[in-house]
């Protein structure tokens, strides 16, 4: 289990670097007190990657363990590709972000909700989960996004939102290019 909170929070985090929901955790920290982002973030991200968990469980159960390898180290290049191509909030999301109508705590949570729902960071849990212990990458993928977002949040604040934005985007794409050869080489081994 251990070993699953490792891979799970390491590559969620970087899975969320440049993500569309680091860059909302930035905007709503420069309307509401960090600590209620950071709990928002952290009750919508719980729910998700539970959710994300339970389906990579079942079809890891439904599937040969060196096929979802095989699958899994293909979608990671894929998450590297669409790191790449990187994410921006548009002007109506940058809007919906820092509306202060409601609940602080209530309106950060409904946003990363919904912001990632199919989005790369809950499609990672999924293939992680495909062949990872459940809880350690529900738990894992949770801490790694949490953090990832508390990590946006500080520097926003610092900066003022001004992050080497191509720095972080080329570096999170070797990250997932590592991390997919490495499943696929030893699924190429497991399968030969």
């Amino acid at each position: 289990m251990l070993g699953s909170i490792a891979l799970s929070s390491a590559a969620i985090f970087v899975a969320e670097l440049g993500d569309k929901s680091q860059l909302m955790a930035m905007t709503f920290a420069t309307r509401y007190r960090a600590w209620q982002v950071l709990v928002g973030i952290t009750v919508a991200t719980t729910i998700v990657h539970l959710v994300s968990v339970a389906l990579g469980f079942g079809l890891g159960e439904m599937l040969p363990a060196e096929w979802i390898a095989l699958l899994a180290g293909v979608a990671f290049l894929g998450f590297a590709a669409w790191t790449l191509r990187g994410d921006h909030l548009t002007e109506e999301e940058k809007s919906k972000a820092s509306r202060r109508t409601g609940s602080a705590l209530l309106v950060v949570t409904v946003a990363f909700f919904l912001a990632e729902l199919g989005d790369k960071t809950m499609l990672a849990t999924v293939t992680l989960a495909t062949h990872q212990d459940w809880l350690g990458t529900w738990i894992g993928s949770t801490v790694g996004m949490v953090l990832a977002d508390a990590l946006a949040i500080g520097v926003g604040l610092l900066l003022g939102r001004h992050l080497p934005e191509k720095f972080v985007r080329y570096g999170a794409a070797a990250l997932f290019v590592v991390f997919g050869i490495w499943l696929i080489g030893d699924s190429a081994l497991a399968l030969s």
